[in-house]
Order: C-alpha cells, then sequence, then structure tokens
C-alpha cells in the first residue's frame, strides 16, 4: 500500500477521473515486482518466485479491480449529487454555459457549479440557473462567501499570467485547488508537456500519430477482434436473420452507402430495422423529425419493425458492420460513420473526422448515443481523431459494452 501511496495512486485529483488512476496502479506493481527481483538477486536472498510470479500481480488485479467496482460507486452517487467539489467557474458566459452542459450531462467529474465570476461587462444575474457573484476581480472573495473547494478558469484574455498568479497566491491561504482550461481545445493530456523555454513555461503539443507503426497496430487489432467476435457470434446472427424474414418478410440485410477515410464511400452492412419501404416514407415523416443537421430520428419511428425495436435498444443491428471491420473499411472504435449528404455539407474543421476510419462505436457512443445534440456529437468525434490510442480503443470498447447492456439513448 504504500508503494502505491508514492506512485500517487492515493492523489485525490486521479481517484475516480480517467486512466491515470489505474496507470498509476499498474506502474506501482509493475516497478515493485522488479525492485523485488532486483533486489534478492542482488543480495542473493531467496525469494520465492510464486511470490514474485503470481502473488504481486494478483495483488495489482484485485486492486484495479476493486478501484474499478468503487469508482462505479462513486460515480452513481455523483449522479445523486453527492460527494461534489463545490466550484466557482471564472470566464466569458459562452465558455461558461459551455462547462455547465458538461457538467450536468457527465456529473462524474464530480464538479458542482456554484457560482459564476463572469470576464467582461456584466449584464446577468446569472448563467444556465448559476448565480454570476461578480468579475473576475472578485474570484478570491467569491470562493470565501460560497465556500467552494475549487476554481475553475476558463480561456479569456483577461485572466493574463499575473492576474492568474496573484488569484493561485490568494487560493493559497484557503488551500483552494485551481483548474485553468486551456484555449487549445479537445486536446489530451498525453499529447501535452510543458517545457521550460527562457524562464517561460511553454505547452508543447504534439501532432497526432494518424499513419506509422500505430496505425497498424489498430487495424491488426480490429481485424483479429472482429473476427474472433464474428465467429463467437455466429449462432447469433442466425437467430437474428431467421426472426427478422419470420417478423417481416424481406431482406435480412440492410446496405447504405456512408463516406470512410479520406472521403472514400463504401457500403456499409447493417440487420434491417425497418420495412421494406422505409427510404420512400421518409419525406412523409421529415416533419417529425427529432435531430438535428442532415440525421433523421424518431423516437417513435413507425417505419420500425417490433424485432428492429429490439434490435435498436441493444445496437444488435449494427453487429454486421464487423463485415465492415474485416474489410478494412471500418474500425472497431471511430467517428460516426457520416451519410455523403452529411460529409458535403462538412468544412475545414468537420473534413478532420475523415482522417481515420469510421467506427463501430466511438465517444458518441458511450456519451449519449442519440440522445446527444448533433453538434456534440460531432466534437467527440474530432476529439477522437486528435487523441486516439490503441488504450483509448480498449477503454470505449468497454463502455460500449457498458451503454449497450443499459440500452441507454438508443431508438
Amino acid at each position: 500500500m504504500r508503494r502505491f501511496a508514492l506512485a500517487g495512486g492515493y492523489d485525490p485529483r486521479f481517484i475516480g477521473l480517467g486512466s491515470d488512476e489505474f496507470r498509476k496502479i499498474l506502474n506501482a506493481a509493475v516497478s515493485l515486482t522488479a525492485g523485488i527481483a532486483i533486489a534478492s538477486y542482488a543480495v542473493r536472498f531467496d525469494v520465492a518466485r510464486g511470490y514474485v510470479v503470481l502473488a504481486l500481480p494478483t495483488l495489482a488485479a484485485f486492486d484495479l479491480t476493486g478501484r474499478y467496482l468503487l469508482r462505479m460507486r462513486l460515480h452513481k452517487r455523483r449522479r445523486r449529487g453527492r460527494y461534489m467539489r463545490r466550484t466557482v467557474v471564472a470566464g466569458h458566459k459562452p465558455a461558461v454555459t459551455d462547462l455547465l452542459t458538461q457538467l450536468r450531462r457527465d456529473s462524474h467529474h464530480g464538479l458542482s457549479v456554484v457560482a459564476v465570476c463572469m470576464a467582461g461587462p456584466r449584464t446577468e444575474d446569472e448563467v444556465a440557473g448559476v448565480p454570476v457573484a461578480g468579475g473576475l476581480d472578485s474570484v478570491a472573495t467569491t470562493v470565501a462567501e460560497v465556500r467552494a473547494d475549487t476554481v475553475a478558469v476558463l480561456a479569456c484574455p483577461e485572466m493574463n499570467g499575473r492576474r492568474l498568479r496573484e488569484l493561485a497566491w490568494n487560493l493559497e491561504k484557503s488551500n483552494t485547488d485551481m483548474c485553468v482550461a486551456s484555449a487549445l481545445l479537445d486536446v489530451a493530456g498525453p499529447r501535452t508537456t510543458i517545457r521550460p523555454v527562457a524562464g517561460l513555461p511553454l505547452l508543447h503539443v504534439d501532432h497526432p500519430e494518424l499513419a506509422g507503426v500505430r496505425r497498424v497496430v489498430k487495424g491488426v487489432f480490429d481485424r483479429v477482434l472482429a473476427a474472433l467476435v464474428l465467429i463467437l457470434l455466429a449462432p447469433l446472427f442466425a437467430a437474428i436473420a431467421l426472426t427478422i424474414k419470420l417478423v417481416d418478410p424481406g431482406p435480412v440485410f440492410f446496405q447504405q452507402t456512408r463516406v470512410g477515410r479520406d472521403g472514400k464511400t463504401f457500403r456499409v452492412w447493417k440487420f434491417r430495422t425497418m420495412v421494406v419501404d422505409a427510404e420512400a416514407r421518409k419525406a412523409e415523416l421529415m416533419a417529425h423529425n427529432e435531430a438535428e443537421g442532415t440525421l433523421f430520428k424518431m423516437r417513435q419511428d413507425p417505419r420500425v419493425t417490433r424485432t428492429g425495436t429490439l434490435l435498436r435498444r441493444r445496437s444488435l443491428d449494427e453487429l454486421p458492420q464487423l463485415l465492415n471491420v474485416l474489410l478494412g473499411e471500418m474500425s472497431l472504435v471511430g467517428p460516426r460513420p457520416a451519410l455523403p449528404a452529411e460529409a458535403a455539407k462538412y468544412g475545414d474543421h468537420m473534413r478532420r473526422r475523415l482522417a481515420v476510419k469510421p467506427g463501430i462505436t466511438g465517444m458518441w457512443q458511450v456519451s449519449g448515443r442519440s440522445d446527444l445534440p448533433w453538434d456534440e456529437a460531432e466534437r467527440l468525434d474530432v476529439r477522437y481523431v486528435e487523441n486516439w490510442s490503441l488504450a483509448l480503443d480498449v477503454q470505449i470498447l468497454w463502455k460500449t459494452l457498458s451503454a449497450v447492456l443499459r440500452g441507454s439513448g438508443a431508438y
């Protein structure tokens, strides 16, 4: 336990969020195992091999499992408003509003905004239901008044280096945490490092690795896992195909043109969940469209068959896309495969989604699925492209299983 503590395994900044907590435990376990092995060899002390090979890795596995279960329990309680950190946010109204929207949707982050210190002229008494306590000069006094334990400073030109330093000194007296948001959006921590240059702490940003060995490894991982899942689920495929035929005679599979990497089109495979003439009937239902952008979504779409409703609820209709993964047209994890009509309207920013293969699942899938607003789903796609890694893919696949079992956001 002391080794885990020295490695930062009990640092409250990392507990309950992200992969850093688990990575610190793995690092501590590996270094402890290696340290004991080297020390025993150096001093010629006889240590049982089973202790080094089995006991320590097993201890680490139990610790990781226990922490994961405790994390799920913590997230559940935070959704009920417990164990939240009282937070004061400083910044311009649009940035503050975006942050409030994110925190209310993802309460597991543990931040509850209790006051806002507005940059620029103060024209309103509240932002998205949170009271405006003052301007940027009143952050420290607001913290004392509302008994906050965290301050989040959003990117704004008014909060320059000197003002940030003075604010940090004031917050230091009350032991209040301060978080500063970078103006560089949707770039994950592993791509950024702070390097001192001429006495200034400059933020160095590495380019995302969109080619090379890592992409080859991702492709091999995708195809091997897709092949294994197809073999294991072959009986389920047969059962679904038979049910579709019995309930609504017609083709078992539905094919549709989508846009893949570098703008190349391909035919995506799905189990058919709608009546045969669904596309012909789409025009008469456009007035009931509940989605934004070029997507068409209805919670009670009359074109969906009884079998289709069940398949969509558990995302089983997406399983044939494993064939697209085997063909190299898709990835297991990636941006949502866009329709040609959507891709044609992309600006330079959104065309970034086409730098990688589209995925069966992605950050949009584990963050709300069909319940997500259009712009938020698109932002998550770009965020994935900027920060993708094999570890992130595994994490998203794990979260996808949980989202599918809950059936949340699917219709």
